[in-house]
């Protein structure tokens, strides 16, 4: 059959799709002109991150502007980086003129307030309306930017995002802002509680009111701060005149689900007992039925003592019970002594206190009057905050059960949604938003949990954070690793490096990239940051004027007493008599770790071992023979008298040596002829050298 010719006639739709993707770029690259698509499904999609074009587009499409696009206008810019610090981190005099300056223009970053509205306007006119306050707010944060060359928060750019963060407030009367308690500083808005006061009437109205609502910040996650940091933060807020509470979310489900768990095993049990008093009671009526005079048998007696003993099961119950009420308003929290935990404003609250707490903190009702002029009858509780700061894990706690979905990537909830507690309380989760605010860098962002770590493109920055904030102690104890340091000789400091870290875990862990089997950073840098966001890697942030060692001082402490036992995991993956084998640290030369490198101290200790191939002699190692020495010519019988040193030989060596003197050199054939050399694997152990 002779072999299919080439079609004449092309077509089909992959061949059309081909063809306009080819025409749209020839039509680009030749008039320069740009388009964006408008996408119904993506209203609501939070926008966080944009590029430079994808920016100026959107703020074109949201100004309702066209424009003129100026091509082959590029401009590259090369920052020299040192060999020390990480290009993507500020040295500590940029960091503290950096913060000294975002503290004077703290006034400056604003939450984008919803116009002022009437019920009279329509609904192109309000849209028309927002948008535009809309679009000098994002010029305001960009005049922040680029004239004064501040570095802002990924902050939300998408304006169906912060309008449903408008009718929560609205529709709110007591505003819950929550925060982690990790760093309550980096997950506060200041500017959203002075927004809180500005919304008007129970509507948001123009002419209604102002000042009417109240606000609340509550730190969630205050399980990982000991009684002593608590105390700490509650002077600050205190001092800055901020109502706040203490709240774990996290403790309260687990407290759920403990109780839970006790009533399905009182339920077991019971069904058992009343299962366990049925089966004589139904033996003995059988056995009436069969013979009447068997009532004074004893199997009677053996049936009431069963029932006894099952009434002794039950009955014992009650302690348990007690034990629950006891413990309804407590928590998992570790016992702690001394006048800090005895504070009350450090207490953590349960599920019951808090909800008194948002009855007590709301304002009176009868001071809001809806347009048919009655006034509400249950307090609504508006909860607002950055993404994965436990929004609606606090709503789950709350309930009882999981109502809400929860997720630890940012931005899960898209909508906000309302849930009745009570017949006098309602609940708001608000989407979570990134507002505007200063920051030095992106990855603090990034360790602080606001941008997602699966969406990370640079993972040395973050990295260089953790091994900054954590010590290595603690590092090599929580996961069991033994991490290398470079000296002085090796190009390094003697201190641990976000390059050091990620080697080690990665190898322990055996992640390898493809190709030479190289450590994979990037993998053993998710799940390091990963543990960091999820406080298996604790590191809290201390109030203004405190220093961060003493501040965590205790909670390195109990990470270190939590990691005691823990198998060590492996610090090589090369054989030991490999060139670039390292010892491990457990070893005595380790002392020397910070003053010489592994290189010196493996030469040194060849160099004045006995007989060693280092040593003082002239014989030197070689690279593809796995640390075997070259070998030498040995035909005449002189060469045979002395060994490879030069040093003249003794006992069965120079006998051997004799016998070959006096063969005249010449050994007699052996039976075997032609003997091939033996193949050994070759194990170098390239890609671990340091």
């Amino acid at each position: 059959m002779p072999p299919k010719g080439r079609n004449p006639n092309p077509s089909g739709l992959g061949r059309a799709i081909i063809n306009k993707k080819s025409k749209d770029a020839r039509i680009a690259r030749e008039t320069g002109l740009y388009t964006t698509d408008i996408d119904s499904t993506s209203r609501l999609q939070s926008i966080t991150q944009e590029r430079d074009l994808d920016e100026f587009l959107n703020t074109a499409t949201l100004a309702g502007t066209q424009f003129t696009a100026e091509r082959r206008n590029v401009k590259i810019l090369s920052v020299a980086s040192s060999a020390q610090q990480n290009p993507y981190l500020l040295t500590e005099e940029e960091e503290r003129s950096t913060l000294k300056k975002q503290s004077e223009n703290k006034q400056r970053l604003r939450v984008p307030r919803r116009p002022p509205w009437t019920k009279g306007m329509t609904t192109a006119q309000l849209d028309r309306q927002e948008k535009d306050a809309f679009l000098e707010w994002r010029r305001g944060l960009a005049e922040l930017q680029e004239r004064d060359k501040f570095l802002l928060t990924p902050f939300e750019r998408n304006i169906e995002v912060w309008r449903q963060l408008w009718r929560v407030l609205e529709r709110s009367h007591l505003v819950v802002q929550i925060v982690d308690a990790r760093n309550p500083l980096r997950f506060r808005c200041e500017d959203l509680e002075a927004y809180v006061q500005d919304v008007e009437g129970a509507e948001g109205e123009a002419g209604t009111g102002k000042g009417k609502r109240r606000s609340l910040l509550l730190i969630n996650k205050a399980d990982l701060l000991t009684a002593k940091q608590r105390k700490l933060w509650a002077d600050y807020f205190d001092a800055q005149g901020v109502q706040y509470a203490f709240f774990s979310a996290a403790n309260a489900a687990a407290l759920q689900e403990a109780r839970r768990e006790a009533e399905d095993t009182a339920a077991r049990a019971e069904e058992a007992a009343a299962a366990a008093a049925a089966a004589p009671a139904s033996a003995s009526s059988q056995a009436d039925g069969y013979r009447r005079d068997s009532l004074d048998s004893p199997y009677a007696e053996e049936g009431s003592a069963d029932e006894s003993s099952v009434d002794d099961e039950i009955h014992p119950e009650s302690p348990d019970e007690s034990s629950e009420d006891e413990s309804e308003s407590g928590s998992f929290l570790p016992l702690e002594d001394g006048p800090e935990a005895q504070d009350p404003r450090t207490k953590v609250l349960s599920v019951l206190e808090l909800e008194e707490l948002f009855i007590k903190s709301a304002p009176d009702l009868s001071t809001f009057t809806d347009s048919s002029g009655q006034h509400p009858t249950k307090l609504v509780v508006g909860l607002v905050g950055y993404p994965n700061v436990g929004k609606s894990s606090t709503i789950n706690a709350l309930l009882g059960e999981k109502k809400v979905s929860v997720s630890s990537t940012p931005g899960k909830t898209k909508h906000f949604q309302t849930i009745h507690l009570s017949s006098s309380l309602v609940l708001c989760d608000c989407p979570g938003l990134v507002f505007p605010q200063f920051a030095t860098t992106k990855a603090d962002l990034v360790c602080d949990g606001v941008l997602p770590i699966d969406q990370m493109r640079e993972h040395t920055g973050p990295t260089a954070l953790v091994v900054k904030r954590i010590p290595k102690e603690v590092l090599e104890a929580t996961y069991g690793l033994s991490i290398r340091t470079k000296s002085m000789e090796d190009g390094g400091d003697g201190k641990i490096t976000a390059s050091d870290l990620l080697v080690a875990y990665a190898i322990a862990r055996g992640f390898m990239r493809s190709g030479q089997g190289n450590p994979d950073e990037a993998r053993a840098a998710r799940y390091i940051l990963k543990d960091y966001v999820n406080a298996k890697l604790l590191y809290c942030h201390p109030p203004p004027g405190i220093p961060e060692d003493e501040f965590n001082a205790d909670t390195r402490r109990i990470a270190l007493k939590r990691a005691i036992g823990k198998k060590r995991a492996p610090t090589t993956r090369v054989t030991k008599n490999a060139d670039t084998f390292v010892a491990p640290a457990g070893t005595p030369a380790s002392a020397l770790v910070t003053t010489q490198g592994n290189k010196s101290r493996k030469l040194d200790q060849e160099f004045f071992a006995n007989n060693a191939y280092v040593s003082a002699r002239p014989i030197t190692q070689g690279v593809k023979g796995q640390g075997q020495e070259f070998s030498r010519a040995r035909i005449y019988p002189h060469q045979n008298m002395v060994a490879d040193d030069g040093t003249p030989l003794s006992g069965r060596r120079a006998r051997i040596a004799a016998v070959l003197a006096a063969a005249g050199g010449e050994i007699q054939p052996g039976k075997k002829h032609h003997k091939k050399m033996k193949r050994v694997k070759q194990r170098s152990g390239k890609g671990y050298d340091d």
